[in-house]
This record gives structure tokens, sequence and C-alpha cells, in this order.
């Protein structure tokens, strides 16, 4: 699903330099190295090319219908880059954020580098939410369950009253 950007979403984000940006404009949303022409796989690789493993972060660009991939805490490096779904860069800062589901006011601090860091190594807020509003039913339902006299609290309550 495709989202308007706010103007807080034009926020610088990371350089990749002229023949990446070449070998990125081929990859279609969702596709990744392996949809490349051969010789520009082999290029682009490099001696990567030929090793094992499916090396599916590697030129990777994002699709608008599906979820994202993890964000790393670097969206242009070859092993971990994340490729905008229409344009051809990495994305941005506050692109970075609204995938994580920060609020758009929300402020990062310190270099690019660092911000994307904070974002890459944070859990999605709207993930956490729902973790802790788990966790608080969870335990609500355990101190609950605590709290319910066993059939031996009901033994001794009723023998007391019987003793009076």
């Amino acid at each position: 699903m495709e989202m308007a950007c706010p103007a807080s979403a034009h926020t610088p984000g990371q350089a990749c330099p002229k023949r990446k940006r070449e070998i990125m404009a081929m990859i279609p949303p969702g596709g990744y190295w392996r949809e490349l022409p051969p010789e520009i796989q082999k290029e682009y690789m490099k001696g990567s090319f030929h090793l094992s493993g499916g090396k599916t972060g590697m030129a990777r660009r994002i699709s608008w219908d599906e979820p994202c991939l993890t964000l790393t805490c670097a969206p242009a490096q070859k092993q971990t880059e994340r490729c905008h779904p229409d344009e051809t860069r990495p994305f941005t800062v506050r692109e970075y954020a609204r995938i994580q589901t920060f609020p758009d006011d929300w402020v990062f601090e310190g270099a690019m580098t660092s911000q994307y860091k904070q974002i890459g190594n944070a859990v999605p807020v709207n993930l956490a939410e729902e973790i802790g509003k788990s966790l608080v039913k969870a335990l609500n339902a355990y101190h609950a369950d605590q709290a319910k006299p066993t059939q031996r609290d009901r033994v001794e309550i009723r023998e007391m009253i019987l003793r009076g």
C-alpha cells in the first residue's frame, strides 16, 4: 500500500555511487541481485558471486505490496542494502523511521549513521506496543488467577466459619 510522504519524509539519506544507482535501477520492486543479467550480477557481487548462500539482502529493492524486510543499521551497505520501491536510492532516515512505525515528530539525534543505527536497532514501535499490551493482559490474568481461593483455601475458610 503506497502512502503519501509528508515533507518530514524528505530528510537526508545515505548517497550511493553512480554505478550502484545504475545497477539498482535495473531491479524491479521486490527484486534483488538475481534479477540482474549474469554479467552485471558478477560485476556487482564481485567475489561474493561464487560463495554459497542466498545473499538475498544484496541489491534489494523493497516492494510496496509486501512487508518490508528487516531494517538494518546501514541501509546502503552491499550486504544489507534496502532500496526505495520507486526511486533508485536508499531510504531516508525519516522513511526508515516510518517503516519502524516511529511517529513523524520523533527526533533522532547525532550523525546520519547514528540515526540509522538507532532506528535499525529499535523494535518497531507498533510491535513493542502490542507486546506490552499482551504482557499486561497475561500478567493481569495470572494475578487474577492467583487471587482466587484454591479448594484447600475454601475448606479452611469453611472450617473456620463452622468453628465459629
